[in-house]
């Protein structure tokens, strides 16, 4: 594994790159993908961090786990690449963009575009193996991808974090709520979704007023 990432990250993250627990990462990530099909690609597994450098970021969106089916993990949460059909969760967030925003969806679910305005698309687990969700808890990545949060967190003022479900929302305790804004809600999987707890939750207009208000350009969603 590669840790080339944008200029601006290694600068805030050199410290946790040397770290023992980073190195024993980097060790089992590699014979990972040398013995298993693994997700995403390698030249993907940081791809979050070079579409949206450390200084760009206005906006934190918090997932759980790479998607695990051939092709559909590119290194950004909840995104797939152009000519890949979204996922359900993916088809509610343009769901609640469309009547939040009332703006048609998107008709492909690469997300790259929302990265490049500096919303940075986050897994917690930044790789996995084809076929197995979880499988690449528990060795690391929560560690480091907490580290993000918290570096974000304390040399960054007004981002907004979208923490959608249970999982996400334990992070806020990484986040200084004084400087930074905090928006919850269910997750917009179908399960979540469909008993009311993602639909209506208005985050994406309530993020750009956020953005707005501290003299920022909004997202184009």
């Amino acid at each position: 594994m590669n840790v080339d990432i944008h200029p601006s990250w290694k600068a805030v993250l050199a410290e946790e790159f040397e770290k023992a627990y980073f190195k024993d990462l980097v060790r089992f990530v590699k014979t990972e993908y040398t013995q298993h099909t693994c997700y995403p690609k390698g030249a993907d597994i940081f791809k979050a961090f070079d579409l949206c450098s450390f200084d760009e970021v206005k906006v934190v969106i918090l997932g759980q786990d790479p998607y695990h089916g051939p092709g559909q993990a590119h290194g950004l949460c909840f995104s797939v690449p152009q000519g890949v059909a979204a996922p359900p969760s993916l088809i509610n967030i343009f769901k609640e963009i469309e009547s939040d925003l009332n703006i048609a969806a998107p008709n492909n679910g690469n997300l790259e575009r929302w990265a490049s305005q500096g919303v940075l698309l986050l897994n917690a687990t930044l790789t996995v193996r084809a076929g197995q969700a979880g499988s690449h808890q528990g060795k690391g990545w929560e560690q480091f991808t907490d580290r993000v949060i918290e570096l974000i967190s304390q040399h960054k003022e007004n981002v907004v974090f979208l923490l959608w479900g249970g999982f996400a929302k334990k992070k806020a305790s990484k986040v200084d709520g004084t400087k930074h804004h905090i928006l919850t809600s269910g997750h917009p999987s179908p399960l979540s979704a469909n008993r009311g707890y993602w639909f209506g939750n208005r985050h994406f207009s309530k993020t750009n007023a956020l953005i707005e208000k501290s003299n920022q350009r909004p997202i184009i969603w």
